[in-house]
């Protein structure tokens, strides 16, 4: 039988009034939609001062449902509509929201992040915007993924991860424009989000086989992620199927989650770094934290060592040379062809 990208993923069976700890996630107020704009595809609304957003396809893609382009965003606040963006539905022409870092000669690396929810909602305020001014001060460049979701008719093992690797392909075709190393940019995906990170560091190669439509022109754009995140994760490939192949040139991975009091995100973290290191894949770390529940997000947690994990996330990427001179090889690009140089000879 043949292995294709929708075979190995698991649908999320969890919804999201059942995800352990979602409380803690910031109250909000009702949805509204966005404001009416004229005939044509929704142009998507800043979810933080100082971005720019590019949607990831052509109207023309077969990838997208053009009958419902036009229809707007559905945007939460968190104080009665005065407040910044939390989360948003009713997405159907996804979107990158770049936030380039200040000093971007520093590394010039750039993080894709990658919202949970569920696949109910897109949490883009505690799991998007909150993190450009932690990565900036590092001079790293952020961008937002505003992907579709379950909720308004989209499957996210297909269309999700699609827009996935296009928002990875879409962030390296501008890179010598936006000043970003193309060597250094990777994708870090939160709870529903991490099911699009996990696979995007497996199905690259298939999705650019697969996608390369002629009117696309990212088409002979990688789509491979130099380095990914999978933070108290949904179900990854390796939860349907252990034996996952993995590619010889997978990116290295960075997970982190709470441990029994997000019991059911630990296992599945635990079925992504398992098949990871039985294959002996470098530079893979996992935290597993002794206190905490779901969702911690970007704020800083200072009761917990739970609330660290994004130092320990930079300790990694810092010590595999994300954070070096722009141009210059990583750590991890060595390890990565060595890698696939010794997987070649077995």
């Amino acid at each position: 039988m043949k292995l294709t990208l929708a075979s190995l993923l698991v649908p999320p069976l969890l919804l999201l009034a059942l995800v352990p700890g979602f409380a803690q996630r910031p109250a909000a107020t009702a949805l509204v939609p966005a404001p009416a704009t004229d005939a044509g595809p929704f142009q998507p609304q800043l979810i933080a001062p100082g971005g720019i957003i590019l949607t990831l396809y052509p109207p023309t893609s077969s990838l997208l449902k053009r009958e419902r382009l036009g229809e707007a965003e559905k945007y939460n606040t968190a104080t009665g509509g005065k407040g910044p963006i939390t989360n948003v539905i009713n997405i159907h022409n996804p979107s990158i929201e770049v936030h380039l870092a200040t000093d971007r000669s520093l590394n010039g690396a750039a993080v894709i992040v990658v919202p949970g929810g569920g696949h109910q909602i897109l949490w883009v305020g505690p799991e998007g915007a909150d993190y450009v001014p932690y990565f900036d001060k590092l001079g790293v460049s952020t961008i937002i993924l505003r992907y579709r979701l379950r909720v308004d008719g989209y499957e996210p093992t297909t269309d999700a991860v699609h827009d996935a690797f296009q928002a990875i392909r879409l962030v390296r075709a501008h890179a010598a424009e936006w000043k970003l190393d193309p060597a250094k940019i990777g994708i870090v995906g939160f709870s529903a989000g991490a099911e699009l990170s996990a696979p995007a560091a497996l199905f690259f190669d298939e999705f650019a086989q697969h996608n390369s439509e002629a009117q696309d022109p990212l088409a002979k754009v990688s789509p491979r992620p130099d380095f990914v995140g999978v933070i108290y994760p949904g179900p990854s490939p390796f939860t349907k199927n252990p034996a996952t192949p993995i590619p010889a040139n997978v990116p290295p991975s960075f997970i982190a989650c709470a441990g029994s009091g997000d019991r059911v995100h630990a296992l599945w973290a635990t079925d992504y770094f398992t098949a990871m290191l039985k294959a002996s894949v470098p530079n893979l770390e996992m935290h597993i934290y002794g206190r905490g529940g779901h969702g911690v997000g970007g704020k800083e947690r200072n009761t917990i060592p739970y609330g660290s994990w994004r130092e320990r996330f930079v300790d990694w990427f810092r010590d595999l040379g994300f954070l070096g001179t722009p141009g210059n090889p990583t750590k991890a690009a060595a390890d990565v062809a060595a890698y696939e140089k010794r997987a070649a000879t077995k």
